[in-house]
């Protein structure tokens, strides 16, 4: 593993002396200062990466995760903190082997948690760790009741005999799968028979009673596959019922819709009912306001659509009026809280290629149904990732910019100012130079402005001239904001030496529900030509080297660079693919959400209304204009964008005998998880750069 360091220093620091050039055709190795240095691949997953877990019920203290990777064992621990928000004192919660999640925090200050799919308790200020369960079987997803007498979470249950050794158990050393339906295979794993259900059982000193499956023998879902969570359960805040999150379809019914709905499991008689019927598109996140006298959730309207605006539903439990609390606000949310008071509700949305806090006031008579007020209440060039609760006048929340990963800030309602509560990376970053990012609005080809971020070197000079490259967002309706990845991180790439403007192209939320509609169906058209737009507009700049140019992306952002290989009329001088579209004939008879390229595409390839999908908008079409060198990342794992899509194109590649690059990493899916498989990523992106650009 030190060689694989050393190996990414010195590719930084070549890649750094390679990309400045002056007029004067001197090279400046120059840092940004005698402390700072440029980050690195392997300082960036030094980092410790930040989780929020739980406030105190006082208010006075908070509980935080920290995970550190350790790139020699490949692996990560996770350990607690907690952080007083008087004084500021912090101190380590935990160190058990394994990570620990906080369940909840108790009024005694009994913190609640989860290790190695068992239940432990400690106190906040005494006393050792004490396991609360033992079971046979790992708990996921644990809630418990209001009371504190029942126990909510998921489990893993054999519904479905799929595999071999379950249809043919005389059989053991099998290994072959039978589908009769689509839903075979889902994100990086094929369908085995197994289905998250919800179950309820009595809770008494530690004691868990005869768990009640609330799907028993149903092939359905909850928490939602593959990344739903402990957001999808709720309790009842009379400790009655259960209320959990589920899309009740099956098979290739299931692979083309997104119809979620809320369920409510009454405890007392086992019966279930609806809350959401018909409601067509995702219900997610019930939540109760702290009274209890309300219900609200996160909605969207169109079956299907995975990126519809999302709303917030207010359902009033003595009248039984739904009320949309943001219909007539132009944007999309991500995700809710209820104020302590019940008064307001505050939540997160994309806005002008920033992720920021908005509040709305609740109507205190639902029954007019009079739409309330929404305020933007933060501002700045920083994301708000998520809240974690309210403490008196102010909310504690996650907070991200390009150049600084997840902390949790303290955000005062009155003064509208953010102050960090934890600083866990501050040390590494004051070691790290600094980059200098911009906000540029260019003119699109149809006149619409068109927003980018750039990101420039440490010590960048105006004067010099500096290769850039074009970043293509995924989605294709992610937002773009000032997010901190530890792959695609902007400020890593702009660290060696390079421009990079990052273009809020039309398919992106902040902009308006119709900016963010206007990408499905037309991938190839519009999007692309603000791509176009926003590099030709950087290239007026003189210190933009326009006879080195780059274009780099994954998964759509992968499909852009495959469509600008064809279109890009020598703009560019070498490309980067990761897990992208290229063929989408291929691609829709391969993927596995059926509802996601039945919405952005049209529908199958044998309908004519969509041929322009297959064809101006299908990259493989214009195999024949594909002239410049290319790398191609592909995971083994990846069933979104399978692996065909980057051998196909990697092969057409060489077969025009173009230079070009394969990395295929079999044991990932559509993102790169293993910090050694990171590395190697890393070191391979910025050797092909150095090589060609």
């Amino acid at each position: 593993m030190k060689k694989l360091t050393i190996l990414t220093i010195a590719i930084m620091a070549c890649n750094l002396s390679n990309a400045q050039e002056g007029k004067d055709g001197k090279k400046d190795n120059k840092l940004t200062s005698e402390s700072s240095q440029p980050i690195t691949p392997s300082t960036l997953w030094d980092l410790g990466r930040v989780s929020a877990e739980g406030l105190s019920k006082d208010g006075k203290t908070l509980v935080y995760g920290v995970s550190n990777y350790n790139l020699e064992s490949n692996s990560s621990e996770k350990n607690l903190y907690t952080v007083s928000l008087t004084n500021g004192a912090v101190s380590q919660f935990t160190d058990q082997k394994g990570g620990e999640t906080v369940v909840q925090i108790e009024p005694n200050d009994d913190v609640i948690y989860l290790l190695k799919g068992q239940l432990w308790k400690k106190n906040l200020s005494k006393g050792e760790a004490l396991q609360l369960t033992n079971g046979d079987s790992a708990l996921e997803n644990v809630k418990f009741s209001p009371d504190g007498k029942q126990i909510l979470f998921s489990q893993s249950v054999l519904v479905k005999k799929y595999h071999s050794t379950d249809k043919y158990p005389e059989l053991p050393k099998s290994d072959v799968y039978i589908y009769d339906n689509l839903d075979f295979r889902h994100w990086d794993t094929f369908n085995d028979g197994k289905f998250s259900h919800p179950f309820v059982a009595s809770f008494v000193d530690g004691k868990v009673g005869e768990p009640v499956d609330l799907l028993k023998d149903q092939p359905y879902y909850s928490p939602q596959a593959p990344f739903g969570g402990a957001e999808d359960f709720t309790w009842s805040p009379d400790s009655k019922a259960v209320l959990y999150v589920c899309k009740k379809k099956f098979g290739t019914d299931y692979a083309v819709s997104t119809n979620t709905n809320i369920y409510r499991y009454d405890i007392a008689t086992g019966t279930t009912s609806n809350l959401t019927e018909g409601m067509n598109g995702y219900d997610t996140s019930p939540t109760y306001s702290p009274d209890g006298k309300s219900l609200t959730w996160l909605s969207m309207k169109t079956d299907g659509y995975e990126s519809d605006k999302n709303d917030i539903i207010l359902f009033d439990k003595n009248s039984s009026i739904r009320l949309n609390l943001t219909a007539h606000w132009d944007g999309t949310i991500n995700s809710f809280i209820w104020s302590n008071d019940n008064r307001k509700i505050y939540f997160t949305a994309a806005t002008k290629g920033t992720v920021q806090l908005f509040e709305l006031e609740v109507p205190t008579n639902i029954q007019t149904k009079a739409l309330p007020k929404i305020h933007q209440i933060s501002a700045g060039d920083f994301d708000i990732t998520g809240i974690v609760g309210q403490v008196t006048d102010k909310l504690i929340v996650t907070s991200t910019k390009f150049t600084r990963a997840t902390e949790i800030f303290s955000f005062d309602l009155k003064s509208k100012s953010l102050t960090p509560v934890t600083r866990v990376n501050d040390a590494k970053y004051a070691r790290i130079s600094e980059n200098k990012i911009e906000k540029r609005m260019t003119r699109a080809s149809d006149g619409a402005d068109l927003f980018s971020w750039v990101i420039y070197p440490p010590n960048f000079n105006p004067a010099k001239k500096y290769p850039t490259i074009l970043y293509c967002e995924g989605g294709p309706q992610s937002a773009l904001t000032q997010f901190y990845s530890f792959r695609w991180n902007l400020q890593l790439i702009a660290s060696q030496g390079y421009i990079v403007i990052a273009p809020n192209r039309r398919g992106m939320p902040g902009w308006g529900v119709k900016w963010n509609e206007a990408i499905s169906q037309d991938w190839g058209g519009q999007p692309i030509r603000d791509y176009l737009a926003a590099i030709d507009d950087i290239s007026k700049e003189s210190y933009v080297d326009t006879a080195r140019r780059a274009a780099i992306g994954a998964s759509y952002g992968g499909y852009s660079v495959y469509q600008l290989a064809g279109v890009h009329q020598n703009r560019f001088k070498t490309f980067i693919a990761h897990n992208g579209l290229f063929d989408m004939r291929s691609w829709y008879g391969t993927t596995e959400e059926l509802f996601f390229a039945n919405h952005e595409l049209g529908g199958g390839y044998w309908d004519s209304k969509n041929e322009k999908s297959y064809t101006a908008f299908n990259p493989i079409e214009k195999a024949n204009n594909w002239h410049t060198p290319i790398l191609i990342f592909q995971g083994g794992k990846d069933y979104r964008v399978p692996i065909g899509q980057g051998l196909a194109a990697f092969q057409l590649a060489q077969l025009k005998r173009i230079k070009s690059r394969l990395v295929y990493l079999p044991d990932e899916n559509h993102w790169v998880l293993s910090g050694q498989n990171a590395q190697v990523w890393q070191n391979e992106f910025f050797i092909w750069l150095k090589e060609t650009l």
